[in-house]
């Protein structure tokens, strides 16, 4: 009778726990959809990238699942898991680097763009047919991105809204420059060829000036590299050397304390490494 009772709350107390564990992860999992999947997908799209949301929850199940059983058969447990983490937040880390990487050739984009609307003004073309002229003569994504703009004008979206779709889209500050000079200059009058001249040369200039500094601090951003691998270069190099001395390390849980705090010592000194080199302009 009491092996009953106690057996009947030990599997009321699983159920139930089980229940918490269940409303805990669907919860999450809501919270993963909404910052992270939509985040991303709108990310995506707005860089004309148009994959359903299923197919990035898969991918990023698809990137934790193998990382982790690579480093789970190759190497040991610990990296197995933090691999497994790794890949869960791979898929969105390259999310981001392929969007940044966008800005960036769109920014080198905008310069030639800008002396090219400059030349048509004065050449006595509108805005929108300079910006379409632009469309047709560049390399995407600035085609893309004024192609957009064009066809959203035509839409009957007035220009004024359309530059700042354009400009929220993008998410470039040299562009966000040209949106709120193009609006001021048009509502209160001016120049549009020498303003975009000027603004051309300006963005030109910040490149040169950019140039030279990542000149100048790559000696540092070296360093920093070089002095965040040799912990992991002399682990390996050692436990090649003499496995008996790396072994009993990984055999007890003091030495995966002192491997995990070793990893979160690297990363904050990578990360202040390169706040002091990235110097914004």
């Amino acid at each position: 009778m009491l092996a009953g009772i106690v057996l009947l709350l030990v599997t009321g107390s699983v159920f139930f726990f089980s229940l918490v564990i269940f409303g805990v992860l669907s919860k999450a999992y809501e919270q993963y959809q909404e910052r992270y999947v939509v985040k991303s997908m709108n990310d995506l799209s707005d860089m004309f990238l148009f994959i359903d949301p299923r197919q990035m929850l898969v991918l990023n199940i698809a990137c934790m699942c193998l990382l982790g059983i690579l480093s789970w058969v190759l190497f040991n447990p610990l990296l197995a898991v933090a691999a497994t983490i790794f890949g869960f937040f791979l898929p969105m880390i390259l999310v981001k680097y392929y969007r940044k990487r966008r800005i960036k050739k769109f920014n080198t984009q905008l310069v030639d763009a800008l002396q090219a609307m400059a030349n048509a003004f004065k050449a006595g073309l509108t805005f929108p047919q300079a910006i379409e002229h632009v469309a047709r003569e560049a390399y995407p994504p600035l085609s893309q991105e004024f192609g957009l703009f064009v066809k959203e004008v035509k839409l009957g979206v007035p220009l004024e809204e359309a530059l700042v779709n354009m400009g929220r889209r993008v998410g470039s500050d040299d562009l966000e420059l040209v949106v709120i000079s193009t609006n001021i200059a048009r509502a209160l009058g001016g120049n549009m060829a020498e303003m975009f001249e000027t603004i051309s040369n300006t963005i030109r200039e910040r490149f040169r000036l950019e140039g030279k500094i990542d000149a100048l601090t790559s000696q540092g951003r070296l360093q920093g590299w070089i002095v965040a691998a040799m912990p992991l270069v002399l682990g390996l190099v050692l436990n090649q050397m003499r496995p008996d001395l790396m072994q009993p390390m990984l055999d007890h849980w003091f030495g995966y304390v002192l491997v995990v705090l070793v990893a979160i010592m690297e990363a904050l000194g990578i990360f202040i490494i390169r706040r002091i080199v990235n110097i914004d302009i």
